[in-house]
């Protein structure tokens, strides 16, 4: 039988406890065996302060899933030519785990513009998607909101952002109860976000 492996594609700018409580939630409630957390690089075309090194990123993820036997980091965009595409991902792990079965974990915000992404028709016959409920404007397609290969996951609804966390760094509050300590120990040391 197929190994289940959910990916959950993000910048993790920092890894929040929100992230880990989807991911969590998700891995416990399902077919999946193991979530990858995909840590996305910087894309070179872009200029973004805010993004921190992708070497940094992943270590976070790295750390705060260090006590979670299910959850995952993965580097795989790292490798890819950039810009990179979801759909380039998804053939690459294809290509390199044909003993696996790869599904996509986004949240409902990001299945509102699902329709935009490069070759999404493709995506959605190919690949099972698990969406987790999140606050925010707009609606879901009509075509999306019954599709067969996609599953809403009645997941807590975390209202939790990477931004508001720099934000709130580099304004000097406490902000420890929404990392992962491990992520908190390893920013502070680091002097991550500050300035």
């Amino acid at each position: 039988m197929k190994k289940q492996i959910g990916l959950f594609f993000g910048s993790f700018n920092p890894i929040h406890i929100g992230h880990l409580i989807i991911a969590n939630h998700l891995v416990e409630h399902s077919a999946m065996n193991e979530l990858w957390f995909v840590v996305t690089p910087q894309n070179p075309f872009k200029e973004k302060q805010s993004l921190l090194d992708n070497h940094l990123r992943l270590e976070m993820v790295n750390l705060a899933i260090e006590s979670y036997p299910k959850l995952r980091a993965s580097n795989i965009e790292f490798h890819l030519p950039q810009p990179n595409y979801t759909v380039n991902t998804l053939a690459y792990l294809e290509e390199k785990h044909p003993n696996t079965n790869f599904a996509l974990i986004m949240g409902e915000d990001n299945l509102k513009s699902f329709h935009k992404w490069k070759n999404y028709e493709h995506i959605l016959v190919n690949y099972p998607i698990y969406v987790y409920p999140r606050i925010s404007e707009g609606t879901v397609p009509e075509a999306l909101t019954e599709h067969p290969h996609i599953t809403r996951v009645p997941a807590p609804i975390i209202e939790l952002s990477a931004t508001f966390i720099r934000e709130e760094i580099k304004a000097g509050r406490n902000i420890r109860p929404l990392l992962p300590e491990k992520v908190w120990q390893y920013i502070d040391k680091l002097g991550l976000y500050f300035n």
